[in-house]
């Protein structure tokens, strides 16, 4: 997956209101079912304005959607985290939303929870070269649960 990060950096006070960053990328939706595999892309919109300290770190709410070629599509919001370790950044998330099948692979139940971890090097001040995964599950509110395996390769670039 290729990702790419766009951000607006705000002059000192003037402009804070406008620090968001959207995020546009594309991979490989459930690589583990050779049956259902399909390729994605997905936009993701995150305000750093919104941004809290709590003794889980730095969060950060962010809201997305994402399309397969099946014509499967989830949409959600929820949060994500980032720890910086020198130039490595961590980044988990957890976003509940709504999932419609399409043509694509039965999750089970029209909500489910994506949980995702992204691994990312920062190249300069303002781009990053990443690998992330997320598992998207209904936990167990559905009569089944077979979930959706996503791995991607990120590129982020702040403008």
């Amino acid at each position: 997956m290729i990702t790419f990060a766009f951000s607006s950096i705000a002059e000192e006070k003037v402009l804070k209101d406008q620090n968001t960053e959207f995020s546009v990328y594309t991979g490989m939706f459930d690589f583990s079912d050779d049956g259902k595999k399909s390729t994605l892309i997905g936009f993701q919109h995150q305000n750093e304005n919104l941004n809290r300290d709590t003794f889980l770190g730095n969060l950060s709410p962010i809201t997305g959607f994402l399309i397969t070629a099946d014509n499967a599509g989830y949409i959600y919001t929820g949060v994500q985290a980032q720890y910086k370790l020198g130039a490595l950044n961590l980044t988990p998330s957890f976003t509940p939303g709504i999932y419609h099948e399409g043509d694509g692979k039965d999750l089970g139940h029209l909500i489910e929870f994506k949980s995702e971890l992204q691994i990312s090097l920062d190249l300069s001040k303002t781009s990053e070269l990443g690998f992330s995964y997320n598992h998207i599950s209904n936990a167990s509110l559905g009569d089944k649960n077979p979930g959706a395996n996503s791995y991607m390769f990120n590129f982020f670039k702040n403008f």
